[in-house]
């Protein structure tokens, strides 16, 4: 009975269908056979256009057949069928596509129109216009690399079917290891020619150094301008092109500038005790860029007499203090250790006595008057290290020295051999000092460089037993074991402003006012893409001077 009962319910259902009512005028019945199916995107291999493939779709359909319809009729009924299709009716300006296809191009719409409203578009032309500037080719010509000598390939003992070689290890090393041993011989003890390296062997400095260097730079100083007029100097100056050259072929440890007015010529050293000068828009050899090599390991420290203009005094690592004399033609020995020479100062007006720092926590008075290259008398202070001395501008007998997290003021008149007691200390940092500074007018203020992040302003006017601090700005000093630490140096024009470098992006060098206020960031995305570690401002003119790690020096100037 249930077999019989499932039979008859298509009957049924089939009935009931057959009494729902059909609106002729809404809707038109259509053969299966007659509707066309959705059109969909195909290929057709070269030569076999739609109307051939049909053609031959049809001669082989009716060929097997043996039976000939009349083309014109054919025609006429595949046209009425496209007449009476729905999907030809709704997508007749789409060529006939599907309704997926109609609903991936509005997909494909509107995924542009959100693109195009968030700029993404233009920011991806921008992108690709945008390429990394080459650094600058003047200056010293990289040398050709050495071509490398191709040897065999190297196969294993054991494919070769040999035993393996027994090795004895070397006996350990006792003491400590002497750097001497990693770092090129250090130049002999006396006078050095001053023998570019970067010129032909035999040719002579050019005369234009001469007249240069001579130059009394005792002149007026410039009306000192107030904030504004100082922020609005600093915003004049700019830099172009040709105002950054490779001036030495290593890192640049220190820069100085020469105190003439009448051109701007600098001095840089770098890692491996090498000397360059650049004149800007000077047309002798590179681009105006003469190189020395004094010294064998960095070049800590430089500085330019102030009394006698045609010195140049370069302190470096491997123990030696020299003094470029370009009237010589030499580099005359000042001072020689046996190394760890750190940084200098001059402790007199005619620039003939010297305080000297060494690694090892000492202090060496030199007097450049006497005969032979040693000190006058020697003054341990702290056991740890030291990195930086500076001499009071004015009373000349004190100076600072940056030791392991303190500053300390010394009298050099109550020095002792050892346990020297401090005139002024200045407390609150916590990591390392990587420099301190009197400010070059007065002595009133001291500038330290700390790696806790923070840039300090001292007042030492009154110069008590702990000198009240001032100002803390906050700034990033972490530069990583590839580039030379920042360390934040006085305008020599200004008793209230300095300069420092900066590792935020897009690269800068920054000048503040010592309330803490940024007056100006020295900024450019053509010439300036690299961390100016060592900067320093001229003694007179609106100009400054970064360089980097790869020995470019870089001018902004007015």
């Amino acid at each position: 009975m249930a077999t019989k009962q499932r039979k008859r319910e298509p009957a049924v259902k089939l009935q009931k269908l057959e009494m729902i009512p059909v609106d002729v005028e809404g809707a038109v019945r259509r053969s299966a056979r007659k509707v066309l199916p959705p059109k969909r995107l195909m290929y057709f291999p070269e030569g076999n256009t739609p109307e051939k493939t049909q053609k031959k779709k049809w001669m082989k359909t009716h060929n097997s057949k043996n039976i000939q319809y009349n083309r014109k009729d054919i025609k006429e009924e595949e046209e009425e069928d496209v007449q009476n299709s729905d999907v030809e009716q709704t997508s007749g300006e789409h060529g006939g596509l599907s309704a997926y296809e109609l609903e991936r191009l509005e997909n494909i719409r509107q995924n542009r129109a959100f693109l195009s409203s968030i700029s993404l578009f233009q920011a991806a032309e921008e992108l690709k216009q945008l390429t990394r500037p080459k650094p600058s080719q003047r200056g010293l010509v990289r040398s050709q690399a050495a071509v490398k000598e191709v040897l065999p390939a190297r196969r294993s003992l054991r494919l070769q079917n040999k035993e393996a070689e027994i090795l004895t290890l070397p006996p350990e090393p006792r003491g400590m290891l002497i750097h001497e041993q990693f770092s090129p011989q250090k130049k002999p003890p006396g006078p050095l020619p001053m023998d570019p390296i970067n010129m032909e062997e035999g040719s002579k400095l050019p005369s234009h150094i001469f007249k240069i260097w001579s130059e009394d730079s005792k002149e007026e100083r410039k009306i000192e301008l107030d904030l504004k007029g100082y922020r609005s100097a600093l915003k004049n100056m700019r830099i172009t092109e040709d105002r950054v050259a490779k001036v030495v072929k290593g890192r640049i440890f220190s820069a100085a500038f020469h105190p003439c007015t009448s051109s701007l010529l600098m001095a840089a050293g770098d890692k491996w005790g090498k000397v360059g000068l650049w004149k800007l828009g000077g047309d002798w050899d590179d681009d105006g860029v003469l190189l020395f090599e004094p010294h064998t390991r960095p070049v800590g420290c430089m500085a330019f007499s102030t009394a006698h203009p045609t010195h140049l005094l370069s302190l470096s690592y491997d123990g030696s203090l020299r003094c470029m004399d370009v009237v010589k033609a030499a580099f005359d020995d000042v001072y020689d250790i046996d190394d760890g020479l750190k940084t200098f100062d001059f402790m007199s007006h005619d620039c003939s006595t010297l305080v000297v720092g060494n690694w090892y926590g000492e202090v060496a008075m030199v007097d450049r008057r006497t005969p032979g290259n040693s000190h006058e008398s020697l003054h341990s202070l702290d056991p740890k290290t030291l990195r930086c001395v500076s001499v009071h501008p004015l009373q000349k007998q004190y100076f600072a020295v940056a030791e392991s997290k303190i500053v300390s003021i010394y009298d050099s008149r109550c020095l002792k051999k050892s346990k020297s007691q401090a005139v002024s200390q200045l407390q609150g940092h916590s990591l390392s000092i990587s420099s301190a500074y009197f400010c070059p007018r007065t002595g009133n203020r001291v500038l330290t460089s700390c790696m806790d992040n923070n840039i300090r302003i001292y007042d030492t006017s009154a110069m008590t037993t702990t000198s009240p601090l001032l100002t803390s700005i906050r700034h990033d000093m972490h530069t990583g074991r590839w580039l030379t630490k920042l360390s934040a140096v006085w305008d020599p024009k200004r008793e209230d402003c300095f300069v420092v470098g900066s590792m935020s992006r897009p690269r800068r060098v920054q000048v503040f006012h010592e309330s803490g206020q940024l007056l100006h960031s020295f900024t450019d995305d053509e010439h300036l893409n690299t961390v100016l570690s060592v900067t320093a401002f001229h003694p007179t003119r609106n100009a400054l001077l970064g360089g980097n790690a790869s020995g470019r020096v870089h001018i902004f100037s007015d």
